[in-house]
């Protein structure tokens, strides 16, 4: 258990990233390469980024460059998810680059003695290495994560949207209660189920940045070092399993409904609402299509559409939730 203990000034710093985060993103999909759980919910993305990998003769570089540094266990270094990285993966890169050779060696320290690290590692804290694996890294990005990018925008905004309604709603604390599952906000401590040791962190006027992730999966993740800048990155709620990619042209929810309204209805349940233009990125349309769309959707008592701000808000009614379930919970022979 993680628990983050907050003051008033904290709360008033306490913020949502606004895009996706590259580096953490890198760091958590290399860990759904690592195991089977939870792959129903990355099914498509797993299938045609192996395949990209093996295509691009990958599969040794992220064996044995890739996946040391980013174990899926209860430490890697802090110094491969900067702070920097909020402001997309060359600033993320640039800040890796940047990193002083003394903090590499201590945290590639902490990483031999808890999980074990190659000999090779050692080198990073030499320049060339280090750009080296930038390299590698940013291949690995363009190769598992570029693909995806539309898609995990679209429910990284979602999750803002959800996240910001909440704020608005009932301020700060609400929308530290209902950020996920995996959390528990018990005023003015935010208890996180975690997947490393019980630990306290106290912010000290210093705020959150949470940061939503596509793949990360089920417990939060923050930095080691408690004198880094304070940083949650928690999983999305992947339900309904995954979108449109994956399903086949038989799925009957694709075949009762059309491959774009069914991904307008996924998408819709699967961010606590959202709005038209996150719907057009989710599937690939124009914003004036989407509305379309959710248009036949709401006048068959599937969603409902609100005006809100300068968009309009669409959620799903308890009817659309119905016909997701019975779509998930149909016989397999």
């Amino acid at each position: 258990m993680l628990r983050i203990h907050f003051s008033d000034s904290d709360l008033a710093r306490t913020r949502v990233a606004t895009s996706p985060d590259p580096l953490w993103e890198v760091a958590a999909s290399l860990h759904r390469l690592q195991t089977k759980v939870g792959r129903w919910a990355y099914a498509d993305w797993h299938r045609t980024t192996t395949a990209r990998i093996r295509e691009r003769h990958l599969d040794r570089m992220i064996r044995e460059v890739l996946i040391p540094l980013f174990p899926r266990a209860a430490y890697f270094p802090d110094f491969l998810t900067p702070n920097q990285s909020e402001g997309g993966l060359d600033a993320g890169l640039a800040a890796v680059l940047a990193t002083p050779p003394r903090r590499i060696e201590r945290e590639l320290g902490i990483l031999d003695r808890r999980v074990g690290a190659p000999s090779w590692v050692r080198r990073l804290t030499e320049l060339p290495e280090r750009e080296r694996l930038l390299g590698a890294i940013r291949v690995y990005h363009d190769t598992a994560l570029a693909p995806a990018e539309e898609r995990v925008r679209a429910r990284i905004d979602a999750e803002r949207a959800a996240r910001g309604r909440a704020l608005l709603d009932g301020g700060v604390h609400r929308m530290l209660a209902g950020a996920s599952p995996s959390m528990r906000w018990e005023p003015p401590v935010l208890h996180v189920d975690y997947p490393a040791e019980d630990r306290d962190m106290w912010l000290q006027g210093r705020g959150l940045r949470l940061v939503p992730s596509y793949f990360c999966w089920q417990s939060p993740v923050s930095m080691f070092d408690p004198e880094l800048p304070p940083v949650l990155f928690y999983p999305l709620l992947h339900e309904p399993a995954p979108g449109a990619a994956g399903d086949g042209e038989g799925e009957p929810l694709t075949a009762l409904l059309g491959r774009t309204r069914a991904t307008v209805l996924r998408i819709t349940a699967a961010g606590a609402g959202a709005t038209t233009g996150e719907l057009a990125r989710a599937a690939g349309v124009s914003d004036s299509s989407a509305s379309r769309h959710a248009s036949v959707l709401r006048d068959a008592g599937l969603l409902a559409s609100t005006r809100y701000a300068t968009s309009v808000l669409h959620t799903l009614t308890p009817a659309g939730a119905a016909m997701l379930r019975a779509r998930r919970r149909r016989p397999h022979g």
